[in-house]
C-alpha cells in the first residue's frame, strides 16, 4: 500500500467516524436528551446489566479510575446506586442502582430503543439488513475475527403476529426430536404462551424474538411471578442458531429488562438433562436452588430450578 492510499484510508476511517458520533448524538451534551453523557449512560447500562465493581468497569469500558470515581460519587449524589459490601467479600465494595437508578436506566434504555427503531424504520427491509449486516461486518474485522468467522446478522426484536405460533412449533418439534418429550410437554407450551399473549403486562413482562433475515430462530420469555420475582421462560433456539452466543445474547436481554423493570429476583425452570442451557444460565449468574424427579421427562431427568438475585 503507498503512502498516499494509507492516508486516504485514515482520512475515510476518521470521516465515518464523525459521521457516525453525530448520527448516534454522541456529541450532544445530554445524550437522547437525558441529561447524561455517552460515558455516563454506558455506566449506568453496565451497572444495571450486573457489573458490580470500578475496577471491573474500568476494565470493560476502558475509563480512567479518577474520571469514573467522580461518575460514580454524582450518581450517589443523586440517589442513583449505593456500594454495598459484597457477601462473599467484606473487603470490596460493589455498585448497586437504587429504585431512582434503575428507573433512570429504564428511561434511556427506552429512549436507545425508539431512537434506533427510528433510524431503522427509515429504511426498507432490505436497506435494514444491509445495514445490519454492514455493522456485523465492521465489529468481525475490529474485532479480528477472519471473514469467514464472522457471525450470521440476528437482530433480537419483539413477537410479530405468528411468531407466537412459532414458539409452540419450534418447542413441540425440537424437544420431540432432540429430547423424546411428548405432548404433555407441548401443552405446558401452549398455556404458559397463551396466557402470556392473553394477559401481559408490558411494563413487567416481554417476549424476544430472534431472528436471521426474518426468520424466527429463537425465543425467550419474562413473566411476572409477584413484584419481587419474575420467571424466564421457553428459551430455544433453532439448530442453526446455535454456536454464536445467541442464547446467552437472549439471557442477557431478560436479565437486563428484569432489572430495569424493578425485579429482586429471576428464576427459571429447567431440565437436568439439557446441559447447554444450563450453561448459559450459570454463565449468567443462576444458580441451581432445587432439583427433583418430574413424570413428565421419562428418561428419568430432573426438573430444576435456578434463580438470579438482582
Amino acid at each position: 500500500m503507498s503512502e498516499q492510499q494509507a492516508v486516504r484510508r485514515v482520512a475515510a476511517y476518521r470521516r465515518f467516524n464523525r459521521f457516525y458520533t453525530k448520527k448516534i448524538g454522541a456529541l450532544d451534551e445530554g445524550l437522547l436528551g437525558s441529561g447524561y453523557s455517552l460515558a455516563e449512560a454506558r455506566v449506568l447500562f453496565e451497572i444495571a446489566m450486573g457489573t458490580d465493581g470500578a475496577a471491573e468497569l474500568c476494565a470493560t469500558l476502558g475509563l480512567d479510575p479518577g474520571y469514573l470515581s467522580r461518575m460514580l460519587r454524582k450518581f450517589e449524589k443523586e440517589g442513583l446506586l449505593s456500594r454495598q459490601r459484597s457477601d462473599g467479600d467484606g473487603r470490596r465494595k460493589t455498585l448497586v442502582l437504587e429504585p431512582k437508578g434503575r428507573k433512570r436506566f429504564a428511561e434511556l434504555d427506552q429512549r436507545s430503543r425508539l431512537d434506533a427503531a427510528r433510524t431503522l424504520g427509515g429504511l426498507d427491509e432490505s436497506g435494514q439488513r444491509s445495514l445490519i449486516e454492514a455493522m456485523a461486518r465492521v465489529e468481525s474485522l475490529l474485532e479480528g475475527r477472519l471473514p469467514g468467522e464472522s457471525a450470521p446478522a440476528f437482530v433480537i426484536r419483539e413477537p410479530r403476529p405468528g411468531d407466537y405460533g412459532w414458539v409452540l412449533r419450534a418447542h413441540g418439534e425440537i424437544y420431540a426430536r432432540e429430547y423424546g418429550y411428548g405432548p404433555d410437554f407441548e401443552a405446558l407450551v401452549a398455556r404458559i404462551v397463551a396466557d402470556f399473549a392473553s394477559s401481559r403486562n408490558p411494563a413487567k413482562e416481554r417476549c424476544w424474538i430472534a431472528d436471521l433475515d426474518g426468520v424466527p430462530v429463537g425465543s425467550i420469555f419474562l413473566v411476572k411471578v409477584d413484584e419481587s420475582t419474575a420467571k424466564l421462560r421457553l428459551l430455544i433456539l433453532e439448530p442453526s442458531a446455535r454456536g454464536f452466543g445467541l442464547g446467552r445474547r437472549l439471557v442477557d436481554e431478560c436479565v437486563r429488562f428484569a432489572r430495569g423493570a424493578g425485579y429482586r429476583r429471576l428464576a427459571l425452570w429447567t431440565n437436568s438433562a439439557l446441559e447447554a442451557a444450563r450453561g448459559i444460565y450459570a454463565a449468567a449468574g443462576f444458580a441451581l436452588v432445587s432439583s427433583a424427579p418430574d413424570p413428565m421427562f421419562s428418561d428419568g431427568s430432573a426438573a430444576e430450578t435456578w434463580e438470579l438475585s438482582l
